[in-house]
């Protein structure tokens, strides 16, 4: 089985590059093996970067690297000077031992470990050899940060300083196609990217800005693991084959006509309009969302959701804070699991909506 490498992206020379694909296919061992050549070869230190810190402290720091132990890496690229990783105080040092200590610890480390959560606590210490930043597991299914893009500028603000010699790496698993950091950096076309390509985006004629983003060709086929993942669960295809996970939402339970609709309502998020209809027939009350055809008019009776702030009286960011009366009640459907959808996709835009909403109160 072949494995991913970062030869094809690397050749973009972008100051960002971003690599989703399907687990366990290589992406983090090839962009931490990169990281300890740089630092053998040319002396040069790395960053790993996580949301939360305890994504790398304790057991999890201890055993980032052992892949590239396991298999002789380390020991072969030093000659033997090393064999090992020592990890101390969130930082990563080559080193050697005899199988009970440690004989050999490099006098510094090659590796540090970041969390964008708590980069205040590091803006005040200066780390001019850091060329290599990773940036792992960026996207997630389960919510992010609060401002949390703005929180990773100011890691790598803090990172960089006024140097321009940094290469970030970000790397993810295709479970959330509607990751904010897509929508910050203007990644407008990832939705829409085929498996085994590579797309550069450029911003402005004055702007040495580059952002190559690779959409990893699938392994999946050949990973003898895939027996255990071969349920028929339509979310497994992210671990077996790198599509997008999407989850299951219920569908409408039957059809309604025009009368039925007792009041509608629209939500903005991500550059997508989705229509709420709550529908009542005969005893049955719910919610139907689907896509909005046309283009979305603020008019001065219609609710709006977008998280954008607006001064429009009926434009409101949260539909989980009940700050009208009215936002009660249609966020009870929610509570109530009584909303209903027109396909998964717009599910997952809704799922990601209240989920910053959650983040965000």
């Amino acid at each position: 089985m072949k494995y991913y490498t970062l030869k094809k992206i690397n050749a973009t020379n972008a100051q960002y590059r971003m690599i989703i694909g399907e687990r366990s296919n290589g992406k983090t061992y090839a962009a931490l093996t990169s990281m300890i050549d740089n630092y053998v070869k040319n002396g040069k230190q790395g960053a790993y970067v996580r949301r939360w810190r305890e994504d790398f402290v304790g057991k999890r720091g201890l055993t980032l690297f052992k892949s590239i132990v396991s298999n002789g890496y380390i020991e072969k690229i030093t000659d033997g000077e090393y064999n090992t990783v020592k990890y101390y105080a969130s930082a990563w040092y080559l080193a050697y031992t005899d199988g009970t200590e440690f004989t050999n610890v490099d006098i510094n480390p090659f590796c540090y470990g970041f969390s964008i959560t708590s980069m205040e606590h590091d803006k005040s210490t200066s780390y001019p050899d850091i060329t290599m930043v990773v940036f792992d597991e960026f996207i997630s299914r389960n919510g992010y940060v609060p401002d949390e893009f703005i929180l990773f500028m100011n890691t790598l603000s803090t990172i960089i300083r006024e140097r321009s010699d940094v290469v970030i790496y970000l790397l993810g698993n295709t479970v959330n196609k509607y990751c904010p950091y897509f929508k910050e950096m203007g990644l407008n076309h990832i939705k829409e990217m085929k498996q085994g390509t590579i797309d550069v985006y450029e911003y402005g004629k004055d702007s040495r800005l580059k952002v190559a983003v690779e959409y990893c060709k699938n392994i999946g086929a050949s990973k003898e693991s895939n027996v255990y993942f071969s349920f028929d669960n339509p979310r497994l295809n992210m671990i077996t084959g790198g599509v997008w996970e999407v989850d299951v939402y219920p569908h409408l339970p039957f059809k309604y006509n025009k009368t039925d609709i007792i009041f509608t309502y629209y939500i903005t998020f991500n550059n997508n309009n989705l229509t709420c209809h709550i529908i009542q027939k005969d005893e049955h009350m719910f919610t139907f969302i689907m896509p909005k055809t046309t283009d979305l008019r603020y008019f001065p009776e219609d609710v709006v959701f977008n998280p954008v702030p607006s001064a429009l009286p009926n434009v409101f960011t949260h539909i989980n804070r009940p700050v009208h009366p009215i936002i009660k009640k249609l966020y009870w459907f929610f509570s109530a699991n009584k909303v209903f959808y027109s396909s998964n996709e717009v599910g997952e835009i809704v799922r990601n909506y209240l989920m910053w909403c959650n983040g965000e109160s």
